[in-house]
């Protein structure tokens, strides 16, 4: 078979067509069921996109993502005390589980974090005793007679309302939230703490981790993401700029300061350099559905861990391993630094992350074996082939093979998402979203 045929196929994709830096997505998540997916971008906005819900056909579609609802959840701050610009770029979207007809998600900025609630109207009340069809109030000494107000039918709205502002937690920018398996609770980190919050309750948080030494001089090391366990709600996880994860047990003592277990891999001082400590920094940390194990990134590689086994990663994808030889002109042009998402697909047994060139990665975890997949306008028409890549590192050049030195590194993917039960992937490059659908089974290929 050829590589086509082992191809992912696109079941939908948005473009953008102008690129202004406002556009530019910064988050993407979908919702517990998969039926909604939010993104977040530079400008303070979050877009909700709807799938339709159609018969799976005979081509294997099962429905598009259309444009559901569009609203702006920040605006731009100034923090006077600290003479600094609080941009509204919308770092994190999180979903919280369905209670009712009615959805609910948090986003936040560098300070800021707000829930808003997102509802369906499609009735509107008709019969007022105490108010005429324009809404004005009417004169009590002519009303003669009493009447029931009905519900009609009307056009279908969706509203977007802010229910709570979650403000003045944070000194420093917020980086991470992530919502606890109880339901009522979250947390929230920046780059010295991490706050717990009650989703009633705007005015107080608890701080739960706090790695700010009394003397910043002292500083070595910055939290980079943080993330509660998926079923047990003692229990979370935060990934630090020195590489290192630490498992906390709220059970154990209410400031998590020391933690329950530490997963570092030694490092080996043969292959030290002057970029080893910035290239270790973890970018992103999650739990797999199951609890078991974690998987994070660093700018080289994947990894997964066990949460039984500290001692170092029981699995190391080789991401883009051919940029080792570039990073000190990654440094100059700051490429260095880029924070990489990873994610689980809906079984745990496939990982995926971003590169350059608008590539981004998938490793079945059973063969151990990887595919570079791309991202780009040309195959973007519904129902068009995903072709594989390849980035030509030596030996025999093949047809399509991308050289080091080709690629595009303002062509990033960093933001991404997988559907909770289905082969979907939605994926950010810069000021486009493309959500692609896995219609066959294939082969990951080396």
């Amino acid at each position: 078979m050829g590589e086509d045929a082992e191809s992912p196929k696109i079941n939908h994709t948005f473009l953008r067509d102008y690129v202004t830096e406002a556009d530019v997505i910064s988050t993407v998540e979908f919702n517990q069921t998969g039926d909604l997916l939010a993104t977040g971008d530079k400008g303070g906005r979050v877009v909700i996109f709807q799938r339709e819900t159609e018969e799976v056909g005979e081509t294997g579609d099962s429905g598009e993502y259309n444009v559901y609802s569009t609203f702006q959840s920040h605006e731009p701050d100034f923090d006077y005390l600290k003479s600094l610009e609080i941009e509204e770029k919308i770092n994190k979207i999180r979903w919280l589980p369905q209670q009712n007809a009615a959805h609910f998600l948090l986003s936040t900025n560098d300070k800021t974090i707000k829930l808003w609630k997102v509802s369906e109207r499609d009735k509107r009340p008709e019969g007022y005793n105490l108010k005429d069809e324009e809404g004005r109030l009417k004169d009590i000494a002519t009303i003669t007679s009493l009447q029931v107000p009905v519900l009609k039918p009307t056009d279908l709205m969706v509203e977007v309302r802010p229910r709570r502002v979650f403000s003045n937690g944070h000194t420093y920018h917020v980086n991470s939230i992530s919502v606890n398996s109880d339901g009522e609770t979250y947390l929230s980190a920046d780059d010295l703490r991490i706050n717990m919050w009650h989703l009633g309750i705007t005015d107080r948080s608890f701080n739960i981790v706090d790695i700010k030494p009394a003397n910043m001089e002292d500083l070595t090391e910055v939290i980079t993401s943080a993330e509660f366990h998926p079923h047990h709600c003692h229990l979370f996880v935060y990934s630090s700029s020195k590489g290192t994860l630490r498992l906390c047990d709220m059970r154990a003592s209410a400031l998590c300061d020391k933690h329950t277990k530490q997963f570092e891999e030694p490092e080996d001082p043969g292959s030290r350099s002057f970029f080893s400590e910035i290239i270790s920094s973890v970018s992103d940390v999650k739990f797999s559905h199951s609890g078991r194990y974690l998987l994070t990134r660093d700018y080289l590689t994947a990894k997964v861990w066990d949460l039984n086994m500290d001692k170092g990663p029981v699995e190391t994808y080789q991401v883009h391993e051919y940029l080792r030889s570039k990073l000190c002109s990654l440094y100059e042009n700051d490429c260095i630094f880029d924070k990489f998402e990873c994610v689980w697909n809906c079984s745990d047994s496939v990982i995926m992350t971003g590169a350059y060139n608008s590539f981004f990665r998938m490793f079945d975890r059973e063969t151990g074996r990887g595919v570079t997949l791309e991202a780009w306008r040309e195959s973007s028409k519904p129902r068009a082939v995903l072709r594989t890549r390849r980035v030509y590192t030596g030996g025999k050049r093949r047809r399509g093979d991308v050289g080091v030195d080709s690629l595009d590194f303002t062509k990033k993917i960093l933001h991404m998402a997988w559907h909770p039960s289905e082969n979907i992937i939605a994926i950010a490059a810069t000021n486009n979203l493309y959500i692609f659908q896995d219609r066959v089974n294939p082969e990951t290929q080396a």
